[in-house]
């Protein structure tokens, strides 16, 4: 299963006692993912979604507010890019006061089909709570993959969005996300909107928000192995490059030291130079810290870079004569 998936699960399985959290939850289930149909038997209301599980707390909320049972069916387009979605369906008995208590239909402007929400809905913080969770249940996808400890897969970055055709309804939700001090942006893309968090910090604020406790545990975990990983590499990259500097600087010093060999002889340098050519000849993939403990003089290792410096002059002159 997916990340916001397996988030959604979690907070699914928590019932909600209160009833004016369980309409400000059922609103902004609807706001995200509810339908209006109307037909010879009048105004029904149903909730379209891939996540059948949804349908067990929306029914068992539903009897309890209005004593009515749901139905579930798989939707007329049932499948979309592969996935199956599926239809919950509220009796039309109770479809219009659904609609007024979730703030959607008022006898003075009729049914809101703006997206707006009606701030009576989410008059105080556990309201509010309700309704965003109620949002993410219902419309709110992920880019996060988990990945194991230690693995060098790729790994997406860190990204949550709610999608809608309403921005009005995003606005809103945004605003609600606000209030918690949680920041989100909206965008638009083809002919719909989305309000996404790309901050991980954020998304743990949200996730802990709606409920889902273990998915902060998760991300926070995710977050550290990405940390030790990206620390790992970082240090693999500069073991590599001092590694990739050693042998360069290696090679040109022996490359010097055969020159001059091949040219006058090593004979010819002073005593000094001498031992260290020789030092260098012997031992070409070690480095200037492993030549010191290696050297039989006692050298610092600026003594020792001195003498290698002179040694590619005495080469460069060499090759320009």
């Amino acid at each position: 299963m997916s990340f916001a998936k397996d988030s959604k699960i979690e907070i699914i399985t928590k019932d909600i006692e209160d009833a004016g959290n369980a309409q400000a939850f059922l609103s902004g289930i609807l706001h995200s993912v509810g339908t209006i149909t109307k037909n010879s038997e009048g105004l029904r209301v149903d909730v379209v979604t891939d996540f059948k599980e949804l349908f067990a707390l929306l029914n068992t909320l539903t009897q309890k507010l209005y004593g009515q049972a749901l139905a579930l069916e798989i939707s007329d387009d049932y499948i979309i890019n592969k996935t199956t979605y599926y239809r919950i369906k509220f009796p039309v008995e109770i479809s219009m006061q659904v609609l007024k208590d979730c703030g959607m239909f008022s006898e003075e402007e009729g049914l809101n089909l703006s997206g707006e929400v009606d701030q009576n809905i989410v008059a105080d913080d556990d309201a509010k709570r309700h309704f965003i969770k109620g949002a993410y249940v219902g419309c709110a996808t992920s880019s996060i993959k988990l990945s194991e400890l230690g693995s060098q897969l790729p790994t997406t970055g860190y990204h949550v969005e709610f999608s809608s055709h309403h921005k009005s309804f995003l606005e809103a939700l945004g605003g609600l996300l606000n209030h918690f001090n949680i920041t989100s942006r909206i965008a638009s893309r083809k002919r719909i909107f989305v309000l996404y968090l790309k901050d991980s910090e954020a998304i743990k604020d949200l996730l802990a928000l709606v409920g889902a406790e273990g998915a902060v545990l998760d991300l926070a975990d995710e977050m550290a192995k990405r940390g030790l990983r990206n620390t790992v590499n970082r240090q693999v990259n500069c073991i590599n490059a001092n590694i990739n500097k050693t042998v360069e600087a290696s090679l040109k010093q022996i490359n010097a030291i055969k020159y001059i060999n091949k040219k006058i002889g090593l004979e010819s340098l002073p005593e000094d130079l001498q031992e260290v050519a020789v030092l260098r000849l012997a031992n070409p993939q070690e480095s200037m810290d492993e030549l010191l403990k290696l050297s039989t003089i006692k050298l610092t290792k600026s003594g020792l870079n001195h003498r290698f410096r002179r040694i590619l002059k005495i080469a460069d002159f060499l090759r320009e004569k």
